[in-house]
């Protein structure tokens, strides 16, 4: 368990590093009118759409992140939060944040 606390607690502060860096304000400033033709103003929205969709994800991520240490301090690490059954070790080593087990996932 001290090997995913420490995994889990990595990918905790690449997160939060990664969040910050995303809400930083942007470093160019412009005048950039929006109009009927596609421009430079209208690419700097779409990337920005993007961008706010993947911070979004980030943030489910850390929320998932936390809440498997959280698991972990109290015990419970390994069983799902929704049916209390034990979340099966392969589906651990590839998401070490889940909290709910295959079945109750599907059922999202």
């Amino acid at each position: 368990m001290d090997s995913t606390k420490t995994r889990l607690a990595a990918q905790k502060v690449q997160l939060e590093a990664e969040l910050e860096r995303m809400a930083a304000p942007p470093d160019e400033t412009s005048n950039i009118a929006f109009g009927k033709r596609v421009g430079e103003g209208t690419s700097m929205a779409v990337d920005r759409l993007v961008q706010v969709k993947a911070y979004d994800q980030l943030r489910a991520l850390l929320t998932d992140v936390t809440r498997a240490l959280e698991k972990l301090d109290e015990g419970s690490y390994g069983r799902c939060d929704r049916c209390g059954t034990a979340i099966p070790p392969e589906r651990l080593e590839i998401l070490p944040w889940a909290a709910i087990c295959f079945r109750c996932a599907a059922q999202r």
